[in-house]
């Protein structure tokens, strides 16, 4: 099988052939063999590549929006069928015992493995998946194309978790104009709340971009938008937006950052926090919340903006995301 292979970080990826799983004797009883249809492209691999996340498992197959078809079952696997298209996030699997596990908080559990990070992830053709942490996705016939169902399965889901931190908030900022808010920002107007988009100061490419999703204003993210915040998603990863989305909003607002990894939060003075302001982290995701997200994406529907390339460009598709080069979200087709 062929996979783009992380050695250390720094290098770029390369192509390499793999022993093949193909035979389901290589299954533990809990696992599904996948052909690779789709893996989306997130900036979670550039922190990886960038030794920013420093526990990545070496060598490494990158890659935590997965969508594939199923092409055998361990002997102990329900709910799946050969053939069935399904997709696989970024939490790969639980200790199901510890104290976070048993409070409904698996997302933060103490021994959690993590797609394309401590496992092999999807930026091969074939990979082998807990199927207790993925999810059966409607057929392309009846829904999105895999490349373009690929982004729901991070972005998608890491914005529904910062969307519900933020409450029943009714004017929602969001910084950082990406995968991740193209996709909540049709959910947030779907739920009948206003989005005000802020994108690097001027990127009008960009703004364009978050108008057509639906944003009801655009500006850099060094302005103030007409109408203070009651809440502020953070995706980019930069620090400094934290005291800016703060000045920008409502007494009692919620600052939700999204990111994985963020560089470091200026100090502010502390009238920005005061009147019940508060500052919030997003860590992972739980199965529950895939199952609330995908409800709700498959009924909106939401339609993603995919750029797709070919899984030996997958370096190409890492440099285009690390310099801004396409609107939306970006997938490899496999």
């Amino acid at each position: 099988m062929k996979a783009m292979q992380f050695d250390a970080p720094g290098q770029p990826l390369r192509l390499v052939e793999r022993k093949s799983a193909t035979l389901s004797a290589a299954l533990l009883p809990d696992q599904i063999l996948l052909s690779v249809k789709a893996c989306g492209i997130c900036r979670t691999d550039l922190h990886i590549i960038d030794g920013e996340l420093e526990q990545a498992k070496l060598p490494l197959i990158l890659g935590h929006q997965i969508v594939g078809i199923v092409e055998a079952l361990g002997t102990d696997v329900t709910g799946f069928a050969l053939a069935q298209r399904v997709g696989v996030p970024w939490l790969a699997k639980t200790c199901g015992q510890c104290r976070f596990c048993l409070s409904a908080r698996e997302n933060l559990c103490d021994q959690a493995l993590f797609t394309g990070y401590t496992v092999d992830g999807g930026y091969t053709s074939e990979t082998i998946v807990n199927s207790q942490f993925c999810f059966v996705l409607p057929e392309e016939s009846n829904y999105l194309s895999d490349i373009e169902v690929a982004p729901l399965l991070c972005a998608g889901l890491i914005g529904w978790r910062s969307l519900k931190m933020a409450g029943d908030a009714k004017r929602i900022g969001i910084y950082g104009f990406g995968s991740a808010a193209h996709i909540i920002t049709q959910v947030a107007i779907y739920q009948g709340r206003e989005v005000y988009a802020f994108t690097r100061d001027g990127d009008t490419g960009g703004q364009e971009f978050a108008r057509k999703q639906g944003a009801t204003w655009a500006g850099d993210s060094s302005q103030l938008p007409p109408e203070k915040l009651d809440a502020a998603l953070i995706f980019a990863p930069a620090g400094e937006l934290v005291p800016l989305a703060l000045k920008a909003s409502e007494r009692g607002a919620a600052i939700v950052c999204g990111g994985i990894h963020m560089s470091a939060i200026p100090s502010f003075s502390y009238d920005l926090l005061w009147e019940e302001r508060s500052i919030k982290s997003v860590a992972n995701l739980t199965r529950e919340d895939a199952h609330e997200f995908f409800d709700l994406a498959f009924k909106i529907p939401i339609k993603t903006d995919v750029t797709a390339y070919k899984l030996e460009e997958a370096n190409q598709a890492l440099s285009d995301l690390r310099h801004g080069k396409f609107k939306g979200a970006a997938a490899l087709s496999i």
